[in-house]
């Protein structure tokens, strides 16, 4: 589990969690934690378990969302039903004891912390979902429930590099079309007609964009560090036809 100093209070617990620790197997070990993989739902359960509890919250509910690479943000203020499935790919929260967490294997995972009104959020930024609006969504919602841009933090966990994100000309040209400045986060690839993309740093940028004065990046590559981190262009490379999924959660302790 790796967190980071930005994030560390007594009034917040938070992680970005890799493959270790789990009960899975085979293409999922160890500590899946996504059930939208292949992988059993009980041995995902446990998984879930187990991060809550190295995170030092046990018992703790945890509420995720069915990610859609969309800027759609929900606010969690209880555990949804059981029988309800809620859409987007951010949430927000200032309810106590009420762990939110998104998942992630390549795209950018996104922590946040209000430190004076006491919010949190957790943000799943894929370059859709970073580009159409998810980063903007969440911070308009902290703010909407009460928090100060300028107090807070925010946190990009491991993503994949830019040494390590290969895409195409085309691919580059949509971000083009937004803004010519973009052209900053692509760097020359192997291969003629496939730029390399700076994921992070385009999630960085959009985050300072929006104001806010304490912005970090963990500069873990999940894709080159396939060992540590699920990543999805691993399992294509290797052909596995599924992949386990990186947890990153935040909660907000007694004391908050």
């Amino acid at each position: 589990m790796l967190t980071h100093a930005s994030l560390q209070s007594p009034r917040v617990l938070h992680g970005f969690f890799g493959r270790g620790g789990g009960v899975s197997r085979g293409i999922h070990e160890s500590l899946n934690c996504g059930f939208g993989s292949g992988d059993d739902g009980d041995r995902v359960a446990e998984n879930r378990r187990r991060a809550l509890k190295k995170l030092g919250a046990p018992g703790t509910p945890l509420v995720t969302i069915r990610q859609i690479h969309s800027n759609r943000c929900a606010i969690a203020d209880t555990l949804w039903d059981s029988d309800k499935i809620v859409e987007g790919d951010a949430l927000v929260t200032r309810r106590k004891n009420l762990a939110i967490a998104v998942l992630a294997a390549d795209c950018a995972p996104v922590l946040f912390f209000e430190s004076e009104a006491a919010i949190v959020g957790a943000a799943h930024a894929g370059w859709r979902g970073a580009k159409s609006g998810i980063l903007e969504r969440t911070v308009r919602e902290i703010v909407e429930l009460g928090g100060n841009r300028s107090k807070i933090r925010a946190v990009v966990g491991p993503t994949i590099g830019p040494e390590s994100y290969e895409v195409s000309d085309a691919f580059r040209d949509g971000f083009l079309l937004e803004d010519t400045a973009n052209d900053r986060f692509f760097g020359p690839g192997n291969r003629a007609g496939h730029p390399m993309f700076d994921l992070p740093s385009y999630v960085v940028a959009k985050l300072n964009a929006l104001g806010l004065e304490n912005v970090a990046d963990l500069g873990v590559d999940t894709l080159s560090n396939s060992e540590v981190y699920f990543s999805y262009r691993d399992s294509q490379k290797t052909g596995a036809g599924d992949y386990g999924r990186n947890l990153s959660v935040i909660a907000l302790t007694e004391g908050a």
